[in-house]
């Protein structure tokens, strides 16, 4: 049964949005279905009420009808991984600000939220850590077979490519150096200042990257540019042994291509943190040359989790009473 719960703060204040008066029955709905942990709803709801205004908790939800009903008059939403859709955005005719407590926001039906004038966020950097280290993780659990019998080999000396260099793969860079591994980057928008003091070594294109990394992590979002770009051409550029690890989003791979590849390819590896559409016909294929998490684990940590709800609801309450917008991402 899904849980909803409205909090109001124990003394009513008055706040400014846009320098507008406004009263203390203004309402951020934290829905997820996956709910937070407990010491993070704790957290939200202290930022909330401390600036005057209400919370309303829905968890563990199954029907779409209780989040509907939940949005019918809040004026802000905090979700985790829940689906946004335009029929969410038509059931809350208030709404002014939809925030994603990840890095990733492809659940959120962007332009339904920008016809209506909502402001939609992320929260960048604040499950980076966690993220990062499940991909080296899956790099170690990779080379040891699985961990089970049988011998392994050691990721310290091998050469590392890490397509994008945002928040996450940083982290993955860092700790990747600190194993000894000759870490490479590939990422166009980035500061080239970035790899410098990283000591990172910059590549040209991401062919390149491919064709000299031993293990090679993905953090590109999904994007139309991004969609299905990851396929046979690429993965087969490859070196011998070398394995492939998505903490991103299984839509940026072609499984068909990639199913080709690891066909021609029986030296190549693929373990994801997003079970792919053919993740049966993978594992039966494959075998042990492919892995997929039962659930995606990438900010599956108390410390993420925690982090995450936070910056949410700071960056949800200084938008209602400061109009401040600075992760928009639908501008």
């Amino acid at each position: 049964m899904p849980l909803m719960t409205v909090y109001r703060p124990s003394t009513a204040k008055k706040a400014v949005f846009f320098n507008d008066l406004i009263d203390d029955t203004m309402k951020i709905c934290v829905a997820t279905e996956k709910p937070f942990a407990r010491a993070a709803v704790d957290g939200i709801r202290d930022i909330v009420e401390k600036a005057g205004l209400q919370m309303s908790l829905l968890e563990k939800y199954t029907d779409k009808a209780d989040l509907l009903s939940a949005v019918a008059d809040a004026d802000a939403l905090i979700v985790r991984s829940d689906k946004v859709t335009a029929e969410v955005i038509d059931a809350a005719p208030q709404l002014k600000i939809v925030v994603r407590a990840g890095a990733g926001y492809d659940n959120v039906d962007l332009e339904a939220c920008t016809h209506r004038g909502i402001v939609v966020m992320n929260t960048p950097g604040q499950n980076s850590n966690a993220v990062a280290e499940l991909a080296i993780g899956m790099m170690i659990y990779m080379a040891r077979n699985q961990f089970t019998p049988g011998t392994g080999s050691e990721i310290s000396g091998k050469r590392l490519g890490i397509q994008a260099y945002g928040n996450v793969g940083r982290i993955v860079a860092r700790y990747g150096a600190a194993l000894g591994m000759k870490v490479y980057a590939f990422d166009p928008y980035a500061n080239p200042m970035l790899f410098d003091a990283d000591q990172v070594q910059a590549v040209s294109s991401v062919e390149e990257l491919y064709a000299c990394s031993d293990y090679l992590s993905i953090h590109i979002p999904a994007t139309d540019q991004t969609r299905r770009s990851i396929g046979y051409d690429l993965i087969c550029r490859m070196p011998k042994g070398a394995t492939l690890v998505n903490t991103a989003r299984k839509e940026v791979i072609d499984e068909v291509g990639l199913i080709r590849a690891l066909e021609e390819r029986p030296d190549i590896k693929y373990i994801t943190d997003i079970a792919a559409d053919a993740q049966a016909t993978l594992n039966e294929k494959f075998g042990k040359r492919v892995f997929a998490t039962a659930k995606k684990m990438g900010a599956e940590t108390a410390e993420a989790n925690i982090k995450a709800g936070l910056a949410a609801a700071s960056q949800a309450v200084d938008f209602l009473l400061h109009g401040n917008r600075k992760f928009q991402v639908n501008k």
